[in-house]
């Protein structure tokens, strides 16, 4: 999910504007380092590139423009989100006058005269900054979903402006006096629980953006956190450009193996760039890699391989690997030297329930001998199947390589449980999908899903839907965009619109979720993958995470949560979508036939097929983010040289590569989202699968004892109780490790240690 909101609250403020999409559970990617991929893109002479156009300077913003953004959102459901009101040339200046009202708000709270209380401190700041919130969640609409030349030119100009703005309320001494008084006085003041921890919140975060610096030291980190906004934005304009840059275009001969949903999704594709009658592989992974998985032409995987993992790396005006990168773990690591820590990610993780990388890397390094023990079976697996195709020494032998690793996986899964996830396809159609998820939500949480019509979007084929509960109250509105678009960043993502709270009356929340699937020719279904499927499960957790939200404060709204707590909502999700209950009644082809009892009990058997393959990409990537937050940028040197040497110390397989290669490795390095954070998606699988089991371990997988005890205990609380509470309070104690790695099938040692979850006071 993108990091949780931008709340202009003062001390509890948290940026970030750049979209992070998913690594968990369609983990697939490979890595190239150094002069092979210039070598290998100056040989393609069928890729074509586009330069990105010149924007074209835009009419200045009329007042009603500007106020458009700036307004209450009005209308039914609490308010609608005025998608069809944005006009681009309007968002510096109502982002400038956003800015100029928090201040004046933080700044009157502050000046207060009055002893610091908790309604004149903590609930002032809740108060504050509702218009510069209503903007940036526009903004943050354009940048992710619609990030044109235009768009991207407010967001260079823009980012280091906010990242000061971030700074003046964060570092603002009086407001953080008045917090830390009411902080160290919190046991005395009579407070609820939820206002305990939101006092906490306040001061832990004013602590940890520098607060407590000397003014010195305060304006050192401003001027750090400007240019590292700067670095992030260029960082992602870059991948943006050789995202939309590169476009392999084929033949028809070209296509052999793939399916015929294949095939029309990139004639498709092709037609709407201007080459009808060819097919177009995207410079995405959702066009690589069902490619990759399907194409009998190993020449052609290999290309679109290089081509997708060349990202941001090509030694050209979109590089991030020689200048942007170095320059922020440089200046990441000055900022956490200013703030009294060894390295930026001690710094980073000390208010997650990790508290320090030395436990998020142990717990890394506890799966990660399983994961290559497992890596080294499924290659011998698919050499085995590549020998028996072309035996060694004769013609057409290979030895099994990165882009061969999809390919010849499907292969091994279709020999070993006579499964060919091809033929899954055709019963996993996106709106049954999303079907099934309302169905499943309903059962766990009495959610109810009515399509809407007539509310704005920011693309024609979003869908909007009424979420009410059991008793048929108005709970928020849920947006669905599927479809990829030149602007939209990759991947899938669920983003806040608006936070649940009850401070000042009842404000229902509105959440979405964001996919990049290739639009099908009119009348035809969306056919999804199976794990394309899971990511629609995992997102659209987050998006109940949001729903389920029942607290006071609009700070603690779910799924706001400490960064490696976040994600277990979403993770656990994921596994509704295997229960025979969903597949017998959404996984239909289009004739309405449900999905064969066979193929399903198949799909069952092979739950932990290729899982040296899903945990040992992600985990080789969060490996390398601590390694690269946790090292001397000094002796870093080239990024690329630094990723190699430090795998080759893990024994990484050769075959087996990283998910995200450091150039493109967006969650880290487009924004503070994951930096040093890239392991929660671990930590909260750990607790996913140990949750899961309660259900199992009941009356099955929509046990309602259980499902109730997730909604009271989990999701509804958000962060107004702390992450390890939380989990204690449904699970009866801490979380365990050894059902993760049942559900891998790895093997369970006796003392294998459990995440254990820090508290937050």
């Amino acid at each position: 999910m993108r990091a949780v909101g931008f709340q202009w609250r003062g001390l509890a403020l948290k940026v970030s504007p750049k979209s992070n999409p998913e690594p968990f559970p369609v983990m697939r990617s490979m890595l190239l380092v150094g002069a092979a991929i210039v070598a290998m893109m100056a040989a393609m002479p069928v890729l074509a590139q586009t330069a990105a156009p010149t924007p074209a300077p835009a009419p200045p913003a009329s007042p009603a423009d500007v106020q458009a953004l700036l307004a209450p959102w009005t209308g039914p459901y609490g308010g609608l989100v005025p998608f069809d009101k944005v006009k681009v040339s309007a968002f510096k200046p109502a982002l400038e006058e956003a800015m100029a009202q928090n201040l004046a708000e933080v700044d009157a709270i502050a000046d207060n005269p009055k002893p610091p209380t908790f309604d004149n401190t903590i609930v002032a700041l809740e108060r504050a900054g509702k218009a510069g919130a209503r903007v940036f969640t526009l903004y943050g609409v354009w940048t992710s979903n619609l990030a044109t030349p235009d768009v991207q030119a407010v967001d260079t100009e823009m980012s280091p402006r906010l990242a000061e703005f971030q700074d003046k309320i964060a570092q603002n001494a009086k407001l953080f006096a008045r917090v830390d008084a009411l902080y160290k006085a919190r046991d005395t003041l009579h407070l609820t629980p939820e206002q305990k921890q939101l006092v906490w919140v306040y001061w832990a975060n004013g602590v940890k953006q520098g607060a407590q610096l000397a003014p010195d030291a305060k304006a050192k980190v401003t001027a750090i956190n400007q240019k590292l906004a700067s670095l992030y934005t260029a960082f992602s304009q870059n991948l943006l450009a050789d995202e939309a840059g590169y476009v392999l275009y084929l033949k028809a001969d070209d296509l052999a193996g793939l399916p015929q949903a294949l095939k029309d999704a990139a004639a498709g594709a092709a037609a709407d760039k201007g080459h009808k009658g060819e097919y177009a592989i995207l410079n995405t992974r959702s066009s690589m890699d069902p490619f990759l998985t399907y194409s009998d032409r190993r020449d052609l995987r290999e290309k679109v391989w290089r081509t997708f993992y060349s990202r941001g790396d090509n030694r050209d005006a979109h590089d991030n690997t020689r200048t942007i990168i170095p320059e922020i773990l440089k200046l990441r690591a000055e900022k956490a030297h200013l703030m009294g820590y060894p390295n930026y990610a001690a710094w980073k993780l000390q208010d997650e329930m990790a508290k320090t990388p030395e436990n998020a890397m142990a717990l890394m390094l506890k799966v990660w001998p399983a994961a290559v023990a497992r890596i080294h079976e499924e290659v011998a697996d698919m050499q085995k199947v590549a020998d028996a195709e072309h035996p060694q020494g004769t013609p057409g032998a290979i030895k099994i390589e990165a882009w061969d690793y999809r390919y010849y996986a499907e292969k091994v899964r279709k020999a070993k449980y006579d499964l060919d996830m091809n033929q899954v396809k055709p019963y996993l159609q996106l709106d049954k999908v999303r079907d099934g998820m309302f169905w499943a939500a309903g059962q766990l949480y009495g959610f109810t899903f009515t399509r809407v019509e007539g509310v704005p979007t920011f693309a024609p084929a979003m869908q909007v839907y009424e979420v009410k509960d059991r008793a048929g109250r108005h709970v928020g509105l849920w947006y669905f965009d599927p479809y990829a678009r030149p602007g939209k960043n990759s991947g899938a993502w669920m983003d806040a619109y608006r936070p649940q709270q009850t401070l000042d009356g009842s404000t229902p929340t509105i959440v979405s979720n964001n996919a990049n699937f290739v639009k099908p020719p009119p009348g035809q279904p969306v056919l999804i993958s199976w794990d394309d499927g899971v990511t629609m499960f995992h997102e659209f957790g987050h998006a109940l995470h949001g729903l389920n939200s029942n607290v006071t404060y609009p700070t603690l709204a779910s799924p706001s949560q400490a960064q490696d707590f976040v994600e277990f909502p979403s993770q656990l999700n994921e596994n509704w979508l295997s229960t025979p209950e969903v597949l017998s009644r959404f996984a239909v082809d289009v004739n309405g036939k449900p999905i064969p009892a066979d193929l399903v009990a198949k799909i069952q058997k092979s739950k932990t097929f290729n899982t040296g393959f899903t945990v040992g990409e992600y985990l080789a990537s969060a490996i390398m983010d601590m390694k690269f937050h946790m090292a001397d940028p000094a002796t870093i040197g080239d990024p690329d040289v630094f990723e190699k040497t430090e795998l080759a110390k893990l024994n990484m397989p050769s075959e087996m590569v990283m998910r995200h290669r450091t150039p493109q490795f967006s969650h880290i390095f487009s924004g503070d989202g994951y930096a040093a954070g890239y392991y929660s998606y671990l930590w909260a699988e750990v607790l996913d699968h140990d949750a899961y089991e309660a259900f199992t371990e009941a009356g099955g997988p929509y046990d309602k004892a259980v499902a109730k005890r997730l909604h009271d205990d989990i999701m509804q609380v958000g962060y107004s109780v702390p992450p390890d509470v939380a989990y204690r309070n449904f699970r009866g104690r801490d979380p365990e490790v050894a059902a993760y790695l049942r559900s891998k099938g790895f093997p369970v040692e006796a003392a294998a240690p459990a995440p254990r979850a820090a508290g937050t006071k």
